[in-house]
């Protein structure tokens, strides 16, 4: 048995924390409303289950001294800075080992016990073994890998991705158009991926490709509906004041477009949810950009 800390109380944190004691692991809930230092102290390793916005203050409030594994189950990149996850845990506790949990998983569904399949990615293929299997279930498969990268660009792109199939959706554009904007959002997220050093099959994998296609059909997921109610009419600032919780997406679009600006990525479907989001626009005005773009080569 090992003792593990969850931070983060909401339905991802209470349902990786119902995965943990299902694996025989004695596990302590951390919450950021009423924070208890012994639920950190001791504990062999921490899975961050809070906001991606959120990891670095929260990280910042722990004493790690005593050199616990990190595993990050955030899925962005932090607005502020243009870092992942895995930069930003290093930043504030440098020399610790981080992982990092993605995949296309519901939290509803793991903890009804569904069968669910993710991936550990950790600084070495043995560590993110060990940490994966600790966490494995017969429903709940943890594959392992070492592209920590890979891993982190499906996790955050997809948020963003899935944004636009929901306001697709919420304007009735239809099932065809959804796969259109699935497949080339794919296609976006792949070069944005291959700039930034990720492997090919990682992002063709369960945190790639896996979690996009549930995140962009669903309304299960927090991104998707954000979109959704967009699509129906909705301003950005309601439908995320009507939001079930944080929209990851809606925060890393605007650093994913930046990011992708500087590396010479061509991102025209996340740029029309930034624009949408952040810039003023409206969806009528980013779907006909979109439908006037040369279509051109499909691979390149």
């Amino acid at each position: 048995m090992t003792r593990l800390a969850v931070a983060g109380d909401g339905a991802w944190g209470t349902a990786l924390a119902h995965v943990a004691r299902r694996a025989g692991h004695e596990v302590a809930l951390w919450s950021r409303e009423k924070p208890d230092p012994q639920v950190i102290a001791g504990a062999e390793a921490i899975i961050m289950a809070v906001p991606a916005q959120a990891l670095r203050p929260v990280l910042q409030r722990f004493d790690l001294s005593h050199g616990p594994r990190l595993i990050i189950a955030a899925k962005g990149i932090e607005q502020a800075t243009g870092r992942f996850m895995n930069e930003v845990a290093e930043e504030v506790a440098p020399g610790i080992a981080t992982l990092i949990l993605s995949g296309p998983s519901f939290a509803a569904d793991v903890v009804k016990g569904l069968p669910t399949a993710v991936t550990m990615a950790g600084p070495t293929f043995a560590l993110a073994k060990q940490w994966g299997d600790a966490l494995s279930l017969p429903q709940f498969r943890v594959y392992a890998s070492d592209d920590v990268r890979g891993v982190e660009i499906g996790g955050a792109l997809k948020n963003v991705l899935a944004i636009a199939c929901g306001i697709a959706d919420g304007r009735r554009l239809g099932d065809s158009a959804r796969a259109a904007l699935t497949t080339r959002g794919f296609a976006e997220l792949t070069r944005f991926g291959r700039a930034l050093g990720a492997r090919a099959e990682t992002l063709m994998g369960l945190s790639g490709l896996g979690d996009l296609l549930l995140t962009c059909s669903s309304r299960q997921s927090r991104n998707y509906s954000f979109g959704f109610a967009i699509g129906e009419g909705q301003t950005a600032a309601q439908a995320m004041a009507a939001a079930r919780g944080v929209v990851e997406g809606a925060f890393t679009a605007a650093i994913a477009v930046k990011i992708a600006h500087d590396k010479g990525v061509d991102m025209p479907i996340a740029e029309a949810v930034d624009a949408i989001i952040n810039r003023g626009s409206d969806p009528e005005t980013e779907i006909a950009r979109l439908l006037a773009r040369p279509s051109g080569a499909e691979h390149r």
